[in-house]
């Protein structure tokens, strides 16, 4: 997510939203998915005081630009025109606060952070369905290495792709960039998992590759069509095939095989 908007990047930005999925074969318990959540509820409601403290959020935020340069970079307040389907609004922007940690340390710190009660609930929900079985697949600390590798990816590609102009002092927050990682995991590890979902407002049964694949799908769409409202798709496109890429390197050697579509069909093939 970018600026401080609280609307929840899932519920806004896909088609298909999740209920559960079968977890009838878990045989870890997810305490590093439920530490995830705590940590990120703690830090939105102790420290963000609920989305209201910018002294906070502006601080401890990824901004390309420092990135960049690695300085600490303090602005103004001001009032941008941003463009919104087609649409023209004038948006009172925050300025950036100090940064008392290293601004590399904002890739990390950044991916705690939230604009808003939806924007937490939203990924907050999504990484309750689909990080249990990933974390189940790899074990607590490889798990835990995944997230933030994910996380701190995404917010490269947000920085890489918003290094120049205006764009390069907006702010990047969210757990959307490490949460779409752990769904490329789930589509490369659970393909066929049942996951019960609402799909056009219709409750179904679906497998995992249609529950993950269209959200990765309307990213791209949404990502190619971007007209603003505060949505880093990037950061989730970016996320979602780094989950993809390091899903199987990180996962128990078991579970690489059961995933691995050609060992199924060949096992298939053997009981005929």
């Amino acid at each position: 997510m970018t600026t401080t908007q609280s609307v929840s990047l899932f519920c806004r930005a896909t088609m298909v939203f999740p209920l559960s999925d079968d977890n009838s074969d878990r045989q870890r318990v997810p305490w590093v998915t439920w530490s995830l959540i705590a940590a990120n509820v703690v830090v939105f409601v102790l420290f963000q005081q609920g989305g209201k403290n910018d002294d906070v959020t502006l601080a401890f935020c990824q901004v390309p630009a420092e990135i960049v340069t690695g300085q600490d970079i303090i602005t103004e307040p001001t009032i941008r025109e941003v463009e919104y389907e087609g649409q023209q609004y004038q948006v009172s922007v925050p300025g950036l606060r100090p940064t008392p940690i290293p601004v590399y340390l904002t890739l990390l710190t950044g991916i705690f952070l939230h604009g808003g009660w939806m924007h937490l609930l939203g990924n907050m929900w999504f990484l309750f369905i689909f990080g249990d079985n990933v974390e189940d697949d790899m074990g607590h600390i490889r798990y835990l290495i995944y997230y933030l590798a994910a996380g701190v990816l995404a917010s490269l590609a947000f920085v890489f792709l918003n290094a120049r102009g205006d764009e390069a002092l907006t702010p990047c927050l969210g757990a959307s960039g490490a949460i779409s990682g752990v769904l490329g995991g789930y589509l490369v590890l659970h393909p066929n998992r049942r996951v019960s979902v609402i799909l056009f407002r219709f409750i179904m049964d679906v497998p995992g590759y249609v529950a993950v694949g269209i959200y990765f799908l309307m990213q791209v769409v949404l990502g190619l069509l971007d007209t603003g409202g505060g949505v880093a798709y990037s950061a989730h496109v970016a996320g979602f095939i780094a989950g993809l890429i390091l899903a199987k390197p990180l996962s128990d050697k078991d579970i690489r095989r059961q995933a691995d579509q050609l060992v199924t069909f060949r096992r298939r093939h053997k009981g005929l």
